[in-house]
C-alpha cells in the first residue's frame, strides 16, 4: 500500500485560556460559564449553527428536569434555556410549571419542545453577547499533544489548517473526538438505526389553522430508520453503528436517506412536504472517556464526595444519580476534560448523561473545572473539591440531590431502561 508523509508547520494563530471543541449545548454551556469566569474563550464549531444533535440533529426536546413528583432536580443554564427557547418560538411548558415547581402534585413533567433553528439563533445571540471568539464552519481535527499535555488545537476551515494555543481544553464533540486522538481511553458505543425528520402534510397544516398554532404544521411522521431509545425491532441485516470512521457514517447515512425517500416514493406528492431532514447523524451513544469513574445503573441514589451536579432520569420518575468529577476527567491528562454525551458512563447511565438538560450542566461544570485548574495551576483531576463545588453551587447547579426525594424503595432498580415500566 502506497504511504506518504505529511509535515506541515504552523504559527500560532492565537492563545486562549480555554478551548472549547464543538458547539453543542455542553459546548455553549461551558464556552459561556468559561467567559463568565473571566477566561479568553474560543469556541470550535464544525458546522453553521449552534446547539448540535438538539438543532441539526431535530431532538429538540428539554426532557424531564424533574423527579416525576414535582421536584426539579435539574436547573443552571438548562432552567434558563428551558424558559428562553419557548420566547420566539412554540412553547410547550406545562403550565404548572412555568412558575417553578407546581404547587400541588401532578404528573406532568417539567418538559419543553421548541422550534430548533430559532433557537439555534438564539444560542448564537447568547455566544455573541458574551463576547465569546466562535468559529464556524471549523473543525477541530487534532490536538497537539507534549505527553498527556494538550497544548493546543488544529483546526481545519477555509482558511486552511491552524494551530490555537490553549491552556486547557473541553472536548463535547460528542464523539470524544479530540479526547480520542489525544491518546486518552475512550470507549466507543453502538446506535441504532434511527433517523427522524419533519414534514408537513396538508391534515397538520389544517390543524395548525384551527388550533392557531404554528407547531401543529409540523409532524414528526418522516423518518428512515424507526428504531427508538431502547433498539426494539432493530433490522437483522442493519449493523450497529460505533460512528466513528467515514465509512460507517456515510453507511448510516445513505440507509436512511434512501429508507426514507422510499417511504415518499408511496405518498400522493400533493399530500405532504419534508421540510427538515437531521442535518447530522442522530447517533445517541458514539464515544466516551474511560475517565476515573464509570457510572452504571449501581450508582443510583449514590452520593459522591466528589459529585458535581445531580441529575434525573427522563423516562422514569425518582432516578436521581450524581455525577462525579472523576466521571469527566482523565489522571495523567492535566488539561483535557469533557461534557455531555461523552461523560464516563455505560449502559442506561449514558442515556441519562447524554440528554441535553445533563449536557448543559456537565458543560458548565466542566468549564467551572477547567477556569479554577487555571487559576489555581492544578490538574483538572486535583482541583479543590469544595472549591469546585461551591463555584458550581454559584451557577444554581444542584450538586447533591436532597435524600428526601427518593422513593421509600430504592432497591427495586431492574426497571430502569424498560420501556414498559413508566
Amino acid at each position: 500500500m502506497e504511504k506518504i508523509s505529511v509535515t506541515h508547520e504552523l504559527t500560532c494563530k492565537k492563545e486562549y485560556d480555554i478551548i472549547v471543541a464543538g458547539g453543542g449545548v455542553a459546548g455553549v454551556a461551558a464556552a459561556i460559564t468559561a467567559k463568565r469566569r473571566g477566561k479568553s474563550v474560543l469556541l470550535l464549531e464544525k458546522s453553521n449553527i449552534l446547539g448540535g444533535l438538539a438543532t441539526l440533529g431535530l431532538v429538540n426536546l428539554f426532557v424531564a428536569m424533574c423527579n416525576g413528583r414535582c421536584k426539579q432536580i435539574i436547573f443552571g443554564l438548562a432552567d434558563e434555556w428551558i424558559r428562553l427557547a419557548g420566547k420566539y418560538g412554540y412553547e410547550t411548558i406545562s403550565e404548572h410549571w412555568r412558575d417553578g415547581e407546581p404547587k400541588e402534585m401532578i404528573t406532568r413533567r417539567f418538559t419543553q419542545r421548541f422550534s430548533p433553528y430559532i433557537f439555534a439563533l438564539q444560542l448564537t445571540e447568547m455566544v455573541k453577547e458574551e463576547g465569546i471568539d466562535l468559529l464556524f464552519d471549523c473543525i477541530a481535527s487534532e490536538p497537539v499533544m507534549e505527553g498527556n499535555h494538550c497544548k493546543g488545537i488544529i483546526t481545519e476551515s477555509k482558511s486552511g489548517r491552524e494551530y490555537y494555543k490553549a491552556k486547557m481544553v473541553i472536548d463535547v464533540t460528542g464523539d470524544a473526538d479530540i479526547l480520542r486522538r489525544s491518546g486518552m481511553p475512550t470507549v466507543s458505543g453502538r446506535n441504532f438505526f434511527s433517523y427522524f425528520g419533519f414534514g408537513i402534510t396538508l391534515e397538520s397544516c389544517k390543524k395548525a389553522v384551527e388550533t392557531n398554532n404554528i407547531m401543529n404544521a409540523y409532524t414528526g411522521g418522516f423518518a428512515g430508520g424507526t428504531i427508538g431509545l431502547y433498539g426494539t425491532g432493530q433490522p437483522e441485516d442493519v449493523p450497529l453503528y460505533s460512528g466513528l470512521t467515514v465509512e460507517d457514517v456515510s453507511d448510516y447515512l445513505i440507509r436512511n436517506q434512501t429508507t426514507l425517500l422510499d417511504r415518499l416514493k408511496k405518498d400522493d406528492p400533493t399530500s405532504r412536504d419534508l421540510t427538515t431532514i437531521p442535518l447530522m447523524p442522530q447517533f445517541r451513544t458514539t464515544c466516551h472517556i474511560d475517565g476515573d469513574y464509570t457510572l452504571t445503573m449501581d450508582d443510583v441514589y449514590k452520593h459522591f464526595d466528589d459529585a458535581i451536579c445531580a441529575i434525573n432520569d427522563f423516562d422514569h420518575r425518582d432516578v436521581l444519580m450524581e455525577i462525579p468529577l472523576r466521571a469527566i476527567t482523565k489522571k495523567g491528562f492535566d488539561n483535557l476534560l469533557t461534557a455531555g454525551r461523552c461523560v464516563s458512563s455505560e449502559g442506561y447511565a449514558w442515556d441519562m448523561t447524554r440528554v441535553i438538560p445533563p449536557a448543559i450542566i456537565t458543560g458548565q461544570c466542566a468549564a467551572e473545572t477547567a477556569a479554577l485548574a487555571i487559576d489555581t495551576n492544578t490538574p483538572v483531576a486535583e482541583v479543590d473539591i469544595k472549591t469546585l463545588q461551591d463555584r458550581i453551587a454559584s451557577d444554581n447547579i444542584m450538586v447533591h440531590f436532597p435524600d428526601e426525594y427518593l422513593p421509600e424503595d430504592t432497591t427495586h432498580l431492574e426497571y430502569a431502561g424498560d420501556p414498559n415500566h413508566k
